[in-house]
Formats: structure tokens, C-alpha cells, sequence
């Protein structure tokens, strides 16, 4: 089974009432990972695209707290998905060994991440090619 394959979209509790929304998210319980990292991205203009790479071991959680974007996934053998974050109480999990863009931000966009590991600059893959032909060697 690719890891695309368990890319899914995830739905967080809000609770709300005439005061407002509050969406709670934990590790291990809302999202399949212990959160050891997290960042926001904005102030992305709406042709920026950020990511492209993928991770040997960090699992992440993509969640639009405002605004909207896109997200593209690829397995590296011609496989894709676009998933739409346009819903603070949504997000989109993406596991290890998967390629991702995140575009198409809207002007208010800001892009909540988790991640399952703190920083680590060598288990990044930054050229397709290369992780490419990471996937082909391990399969």
C-alpha cells in the first residue's frame, strides 16, 4: 500500500455558541501522532507555492485555521491528490514518504502544520527526482 493511500482529511470537535467557535485538536487522539512540532505559514501570496518536498519520518497535519489553500500530493509513481483546507475545523494528515505543495493561498491564509518530529533538515527530500527514486528503491 502507498502512503498516499492514508492521506485522508480529518474532522476536529468544535464546540461554539453565541460567543464563538473553539476546535480542539490532540495528539494521538484527534490526529494519529504525538505532536512534537508545530508552525503556521502566511502572508503567502496566491502563485507562492510552498513545501515540495517530502519527509522520511515526519508525519504532518495541514489545518487552515483562516482562509483557504490547496494542497498537492504525490506518491512518486504518477500518483496525485488535491485536497481543499477552506475549513478551520478540518485538516488534511499526511504521513511519511509523500510529496507535498501547498498553493493557491488565499490573501487571509494562515496554514496551521503539526508535525510528529521536531526539525530535522536531513530527512528532508527537496527534488522530486530524488525522492523518486528513493520510492523506487524502496519497493
Amino acid at each position: 500500500m502507498h502512503n498516499i493511500n492514508k492521506v485522508q482529511m480529518l474532522e476536529f470537535p468544535q464546540h461554539g455558541d453565541e460567543r464563538g467557535h473553539l476546535v480542539i485538536v490532540e495528539g494521538t487522539k484527534d490526529i494519529p501522532f504525538e505532536i512534537k512540532r508545530a508552525f503556521y505559514i502566511y502572508g503567502s501570496d496566491k502563485e507562492v507555492v510552498r513545501g515540495q518536498h517530502a519527509n522520511r519520518r515526519s508525519e504532518f497535519v495541514l489545518i487552515n485555521v483562516a482562509g483557504t489553500s490547496k494542497v498537492r500530493v504525490k506518491d512518486g509513481e504518477g500518483n496525485e491528490a488535491i485536497f481543499c483546507l477552506n475549513r478551520p475545523h478540518t485538516g488534511i494528515y499526511i504521513p511519511t514518504m509523500v510529496w507535498k505543495d501547498m498553493y493557491d493561498f488565499s490573501a487571509d491564509s494562515v496554514l496551521l502544520v503539526l508535525s510528529s518530529e521536531h526539525y530535522d533538515p536531513d530527512e528532508y527530500i527537496r527534488n522530486y527526482e530524488d525522492f523518486q527514486m528513493e520510492i523506487c528503491r524502496n519497493l
